[in-house]
């Protein structure tokens, strides 16, 4: 997406990037960046929360109208989840749940190859 960003800036299309990759997004030099610290995958936010995914946004949105410079990063003052200590906990499974996750894994894997095994001939 950076790389598209700077390619549309380029040609005169203004663009802002919301992202949680914070050092990969500036290193590739987008014009404007707003920098959510979320998971990788959920740069606004948690699914089905339209109220935070709206202000993120809305935060995009302004910084488009605001940005003074180029390569300017704002930092979004929303906290995943309302919890600012989410990192150590997120996508952890306890060791209680290992065997189950590792089972619903197996069964999806097996489901999709079965599946590509039908498309496939």
């Amino acid at each position: 997406m950076s790389l598209a960003a700077r390619h549309l800036e380029a040609n005169g299309i203004p663009t802002v990037i919301i992202g949680s990759a914070r050092d990969i997004v500036e290193y590739c030099g987008v014009p404007r960046f707003l920098f959510t610290d979320f998971p990788l995958g959920n740069p606004c936010g948690p699914p089905g929360r339209r109220d935070l995914q709206r202000a993120i946004l809305g935060q995009a949105l302004d910084l488009l109208e605001s940005a003074a410079a180029p390569r300017t990063t704002v930092v979004s003052p929303v906290v995943w989840d309302g919890d600012p200590a989410w990192r150590p906990r997120y996508a952890r499974v306890d060791p209680a749940d290992a065997a189950r996750l590792r089972a619903i894994g197996d069964e999806r894997r097996r489901k999709q190859a079965e599946a590509a095994r039908r498309r496939d001939g």
